[in-house]
């Protein structure tokens, strides 16, 4: 790989470490005034509630942090189970309270951001090659996160009749197939 590429490589973690936490204070402009019934609500039993997907985003972004740099126990290992998406939708009504969602979003969060730091300041085996799949990965959490987003926002605005806040605003970020997403490409080029 080329110096430059490298450079490149490092400054592209940046960027997608900051993209990713405007996705995060977005999700949270879409669901932190929510009350419990707002969280909670399905339009029947083969749709998954807004606290759902909230406990998804933070699961997805648990099981590849665990599984691509570093092996760590959940931090709320009840939740696994339910938040993952192979879970069937009739099965996903029985969600946590408020304030475990929060906790575990937020030590999920947490976890992302130490490992993810580990990696910018070397403190891995193979930096480089660390690097890459974390860029890799903080993309992906980026365009996950976006992706239950939509579906957040359609729920909220559709059926609770809720006022969307202003949507992400970013170089970074464009919309393909309606979906808000990272193109680190453009940042490369």
């Amino acid at each position: 790989m080329s110096t430059s590429r490298a450079a490149a490589g490092g400054d592209l973690l940046d960027i997608a470490v900051g993209e990713l936490q405007r996705a995060w204070a977005h999700t949270d402009a879409l669901w932190l005034d929510l009350d419990d019934d707002g969280l909670r609500w399905r339009p029947h039993a083969e749709a998954s509630a807004i606290g759902w997907h909230l406990g998804h985003q933070a699961a997805v972004g648990h099981y590849m942090v665990r599984n691509l740099l570093a092996a760590e126990p959940s931090p709320d290992p009840g939740l696994d189970r339910l938040m993952d998406s192979v879970t069937p939708e009739p099965d996903r009504g029985d969600l946590p309270s408020r304030q475990r969602l929060a906790d575990y979003r937020s030590a999920v969060a947490g976890r992302i951001m130490a490992r993810v730091d580990d990696v910018r300041a070397g403190r891995v085996g193979a930096p480089g090659q660390l690097r890459m799949v974390a860029t890799t990965l903080v993309t992906a959490l980026v365009n996950h996160e976006y992706q239950h987003d939509q579906w957040i926002a359609e729920v909220r605005s559709q059926d609770l009749g809720k006022q969307l806040p202003a949507p992400p605003g970013s170089p970074w970020l464009t919309t393909v197939d309606g979906y808000v997403v990272l193109d680190l490409d453009a940042a490369a080029g």
